[in-house]
C-alpha cells in the first residue's frame, strides 16, 4: 500500500492502545506510512477511542483476538514484513502477550521496536499507573505553569501525552530507522513521557543557570510574570496574546495601543511590572479582540488573537496554509511538517474498527474459507 509523502513504503504495524501511542502512529501515517492498527476483536471490548477520532486516521484497521496464539501467530506474521512496531502498554504486558521484542526480533530482527509508556521500561515507578499530569510532574515541567500564588495548572495533556509522548516517539522511531540504514539491525525504542517532558524543559534549565529564570511559578519572563508576555482580556470578553519583548516590537505594540513610551515605564525594569500590567490592561480593555487585531496589522507589535481550537481554523494565515482540513466532515489539524517534494496526501477518514482485516489478511495470503474460520473461532472480527 503505497501512499504519497516522505514515509511512502514504510510499514507500521500499531498494536491498539490510548492516545501517546496512536498519535504516534498518525504522525508516521500522515507523512505516507502504511500503518496497520491491530484492534481488539471481541465486540464492545475495545472502549479506547470514539467515533471520527482523528488519532485513528490515515490507517488500516483490523480485528485479532492477541489472547489467542492463532491471533498472536498473525501479528507476528504482519510484524515480519514490517519496518515498525509500536505498542503503548505498561511495562510486560507485550512480553505476556507473546509480542515482546524478543519475539519480534525473531521473526524480523530488522524491525524497529517502539515503546510508549509513561516512566518507561525500567525505574522505581516503571510499573506503576499514570496520566500525563503525573509524568509532567515529575519531569519538571508541570510546577512552572500556572499564576503566581496559584497552584500548577494542568497544560491540557499536550506535555507529556503528545509534545513528550506520541512525537517522541515517534522522532525516536525515525531516528532508529535512519541508524538502521547502516547496521541493517532493528533495535528497541524506548519512549517515556517522563523523559519526553523533561526534554521540553532543556531551555528552562539553561534559563535558570544563567539566572534569566530567577524567580518561581509566574514570576518570569515566559510565564506570566511579565506584563510584556501574556494574555489580557478585551472589551468583548476575548483575549489577545502580547509577546513584545524586544525593544523594537515594544515600542510598535506602544502605538498600536496609543501609550506615550514617555510615560510608561521601562518594560524590562522587573520593579514597575506591577504598574506596568495596570496601564496594559487599561488600554487593551478599551478595545475589541478583533479591533486590536486589526491595528496590529502589518506591525511587529506581537499582539494576536487568542483563538479557540474551534476558531483557529477560520483564521486567515491558517486558511491560507491549510493548517487544518476537513477528513470525513471533521476538520482537524493537516499533516506536518511540509515537504516541497514529497508531501503527504490529506488522510483518510477512521476506518471502522476491523473493517480492513480480510484485505489485510489477504496480503498474508489467508484466502476467504481461513479467513471464515479465523471469524468463526473468535481469532479475528
Amino acid at each position: 500500500m503505497m501512499k504519497p509523502g516522505p514515509l511512502s513504503g514504510l510499514k507500521v504495524v500499531e498494536l491498539a492502545g490510548l492516545a501517546p501511542a496512536p498519535f504516534a502512529g498518525t504522525v508516521l501515517a500522515d507523512l505516507g506510512a502504511d500503518v496497520v492498527r491491530i484492534d481488539r476483536a471481541s465486540p464492545g471490548a475495545d472502549v479506547l477511542g470514539f467515533s471520527y477520532d482523528p488519532l485513528m486516521r490515515g490507517r488500516r484497521t483490523i480485528g485479532v483476538n492477541t489472547k489467542s496464539p492463532e491471533g498472536v501467530e498473525l501479528v507476528l506474521r504482519l510484524a515480519e514484513r514490517a519496518d515498525v512496531l509500536i505498542e503503548g502498554f505498561r511495562p510486560g504486558v507485550a512480553e505476556r502477550m507473546g509480542l515482546g521484542p524478543a519475539d519480534v526480533h525473531a521473526r524480523n530482527p530488522r524491525l524497529i521496536y517502539g515503546r510508549m509508556t509513561g516512566w518507561g521500561q525500567d525505574g522505581p515507578l516503571a510499573t506503576a499507573a499514570g496520566h500525563d499530569i503525573n509524568y509532567i510532574g515529575i519531569a519538571g515541567a508541570l510546577e512552572p505553569i500556572g499564576r503566581a500564588g496559584e497552584r500548577p495548572v494542568p497544560p491540557l495533556n499536550l506535555i507529556g501525552d503528545f509534545g513528550g509522548g506520541g512525537l517522541f516517539l515517534a522522532m525516536g522511531v525515525l531516528a532508529a530507522l535512519y541508524e538502521r540504514t547502516t547496521s541493517g539491525k532493528g533495535q528497541v525504542v524506548d519512549a517515556a513521557m517522563v523523559d519526553g517532558a523533561a526534554l521540553l524543559t532543556t531551555s528552562l534549565h539553561g534559563m535558570r543557570a544563567s539566572g534569566v529564570w530567577p524567580g518561581e511559578r509566574g514570576d518570569n519572563m515566559l510565564d506570566g510574570g511579565a506584563p510584556f508576555y501574556d494574555t489580557y482580556e478585551t472589551a468583548d470578553g476575548k483575549y489577545v496574546a502580547v509577546g513584545a519583548i524586544e525593544m523594537r516590537f515594544w515600542a510598535e505594540l506602544l502605538t498600536v495601543l496609543d501609550l506615550d513610551p514617555e510615560t510608561v515605564p521601562f518594560h524590562l525594569d522587573k520593579n514597575e511590572w506591577p504598574r506596568l500590567r495596570e496601564i496594559l490592561t487599561e488600554a487593551i480593555g478599551k478595545h475589541t479582540r478583533d479591533e486590536l487585531v486589526r491595528r496590529a496589522e502589518g506591525t511587529d507589535a506581537c499582539l494576536t488573537p487568542v483563538l479557540s481550537p474551534w476558531e483557529a481554523p477560520e483564521h486567515p494565515h491558517n486558511r491560507a496554509r491549510g493548517t487544518f482540513v476537513d477528513i470525513g466532515g471533521v476538520i482537524q489539524p493537516a499533516p506536518g511538517p511540509r515537504f516541497d517534494r514529497t508531501p503527504p496526501a490529506v488522510p483518510e477518514p477512521p476506518h471502522e474498527r476491523g473493517a480492513d482485516t480480510a484485505d489485510v489478511l489477504g496480503e498474508l495470503g489467508l484466502d476467504d474459507a481461513e479467513l471464515e474460520r479465523l471469524r468463526a473461532d473468535g481469532v479475528v472480527s
